[in-house]
């Protein structure tokens, strides 16, 4: 998997935010003693996808020799695979379960979508017992299987265990907003080819990112239908 990974940042109310970055996690907790280490769900659930893409792979690999092509069962749901099962729609379900049945007769594959959707139920507890109850069923899921790829992500998930249930703690902390204002900043810079002047940069990026407008509704330029002449 990604190796021991967290990256902190300092959040409101004292609370840090992590992601898989482990040269930061350790340069930043001893000046941040204060700030509480949180694995989000989105740094999370990304590996357990990447565990799931690599199962599917070799899974394709072993059958059929090749990598994946149009027509390969495995291959044509790979998106499928990455979708949450709340979001799959009947014939979503309907295509995952042939792709799987013609591609995926050892079950491996299954066994490793089942660990994903185990490890998102952590995230979607309601609260801290039903995260400790939901990531149990996950660490006896992973034993149980003996999938390589799910063995590793579940030791990965055990040595973050702490952070990971602080999500719950610190009331669904995250830096996603965070990533999405980097997102608009280097946005506004690939758009405008790069600046020069610092100025004007702060300046376009305020506009963009720190200022809500309120846009006016346009007034009607008549105030009844014209009369039709005969």
């Amino acid at each position: 998997m990604a190796g021991r990974a967290a990256a902190v940042l300092a959040g409101r109310g004292g609370h840090g935010r992590a992601g898989p970055l482990a040269r930061l996690c350790s340069a930043l907790v001893v000046p941040l003693g204060h700030a509480t280490v949180v694995v989000d769900h989105f740094h999370a659930i990304k590996l357990a996808n990447t565990m799931l893409d690599e199962v599917r792979r070799r899974t394709q690999q072993a059958a059929l020799g090749h990598r994946g092509r149009k027509h390969d069962p495995l291959y044509r749901i790979r998106k499928l695979l990455l979708t949450a099962a709340e979001q799959l729609t009947r014939r979503g379900w309907a295509r995952l379960r042939a792709g799987l049945t013609a591609g995926d007769p050892s079950g491996e594959v299954a066994a490793a979508w089942q660990g994903k959707e185990l490890l998102r139920a952590v995230y979607a507890a309601g609260d801290l017992a039903g995260a400790c109850a939901a990531l149990d069923r996950f660490y006896r899921w992973g034993d149980g299987v003996q999938l390589l790829e799910l063995s590793r992500l579940a030791r990965t998930v055990r040595a973050w265990q702490t952070e990971i249930l602080a999500f719950h703690t610190t009331g669904g902390c995250s830096n996603g907003p965070t990533e999405a204002i980097n997102l608009l900043i280097k946005k506004v810079k690939r758009v405008g080819h790069g600046f020069r002047n610092f100025a004007n940069y702060r300046l376009r990026l305020l506009l963009h990112c720190g200022i809500r407008w309120q846009t006016h509704r346009t007034a009607r330029l008549r105030s009844r239908s014209p009369r039709l002449v005969a």
